[in-house]
């Protein structure tokens, strides 16, 4: 399909929400319109395509230059989005309370003919990813923009989302520094990030933490307690411990906090369990901070910004030079191309030879290895 017949594109956002993803929807947007293609929003991922009859609009949204103006700097999605029912497995409860779990993919692929819809610009992270790539061999006319606070894409140097939740990070670990130094407490700090520990590196570098548990090193506790008394015989009577959810001690594993039918497992508590073992083995008064999804919130920093313009912009280029079953991925200075193929279902964990990595052991901080 030549750009020329292109009349109408959509927009979808799957998975947790992340600042930057307004602007990627102003930018497909403008970058479209200015092709004189028409653009559509699909409610909360494919829900719109799926249960249209759950949205007084049906499920798709116009999007005009109107809709889009002054939408940069937001935080969050206008069009929504959901980390529930893929349409690869998506639940149907029978009347015995039973679920099963059918590929709702070609249904999909239907509703986007019916709705005369040419090609689709889907941003998410690896499920959604996943879920574009099967799209994009059905026939589908398809081009997924990388997104995750996370950083744990394959392929692109880093997502968007991810520079707003660290600096973030960074600012509560300012404020707690201070609160802890009062009291001599150790703090410790849950940060996002499933089963990668980007986030609790940048944020427990850049923040000045002492110690810092990752997913990709499998931790010692009596190592933590070794670096706080290390810290006190140094007159350091407090300590700041950032976790990242998805750590997990040496043999253990990771906790996971609740299974529901149709969605990714949702992780947490690892901070409360470290508080509580701290505090109990080393009778130091121990409190736990859980950043959650103030991580996911307000308004994206200017990288972020630049990043997910940038993404929205390269999507619609790629659509009108003739691509599809791609993401759009960032390797400076470009944005270039890379097959669904060869990210989806695939995560990037943090290097332990990373620069990053070698810099925090060289300030001392303890990785609990």
């Amino acid at each position: 399909m030549s750009h020329s017949s292109i009349k109408r594109i959509a927009i979808s956002t799957g998975g947790g929400d992340a600042p930057g993803l307004n602007a990627v929807i102003r930018a497909v947007v403008l970058a479209a319109l200015s092709r004189g293609w028409e653009c559509y929003g699909i409610r909360d991922g494919y829900n719109g395509l799926l249960l249209p009859e759950q949205y007084v609009d049906g499920g798709l949204v116009r999007l005009t230059r109107e809709r889009v103006r002054g939408i940069t700097h937001l935080g969050g999605t206008i069009i929504g989005t959901t980390n529930r029912n893929s349409p690869l497995e998506y639940p149907i409860v029978d009347k015995d309370g039973r679920v099963q779990y059918v590929d709702r993919s070609d249904e999909l692929v239907r509703n986007f003919m019916l709705h005369h819809i040419d090609a689709l610009i889907t941003v998410g992270g690896d499920g959604s990813l996943a879920i574009a790539n099967v799209l994009a061999q059905k026939g589908l006319r398809v081009i997924g923009v990388p997104k995750t606070i996370d950083n744990d894409l394959d392929r692109t140097v880093v997502t968007f989302g991810f520079d707003t939740a660290v600096a973030f990070a960074t600012e509560c670990l300012d404020r707690l520094h201070t609160t802890a130094a009062s009291h001599g407490r150790v703090m410790v700090v849950e940060v996002m990030g499933r089963y990668a520990g980007w986030i609790a590196l940048h944020a427990g570098v850049a923040g000045s933490a002492d110690v810092i548990l990752i997913p990709e090193i499998p931790y010692d506790l009596n190592k933590v307690i070794a670096k706080i008394r290390e810290r006190e015989e140094r007159g350091a009577n407090f300590t700041i411990v950032v976790v990242a959810e998805g750590a997990r001690p040496v043999g253990g594993e990771i906790i996971v906090k609740e299974k529901a039918i149709g969605r990714a497992e949702r992780l947490g508590g690892i901070g409360e369990r470290i508080a509580t073992d701290l505090q109990a083995l080393t009778g130091k008064e121990t409190r736990v901070v859980v950043l959650g999804h103030l991580l996911r919130g307000g308004s994206p920093t200017a990288q972020d910004r630049l990043i997910a313009l940038r993404f929205g912009a390269a999507a619609v280029r790629a659509l009108a030079e003739g691509q599809s079953g791609i993401m759009v991925a960032l390797d400076p200075p470009n944005v270039n191309y890379v097959p669904l193929a060869e990210v989806a279902g695939r995560m990037r964990a943090v290097p332990l030879d990373c620069d990053t990595m070698m810099t925090a052991r060289d300030l001392g901080i303890c990785f609990g290895d």
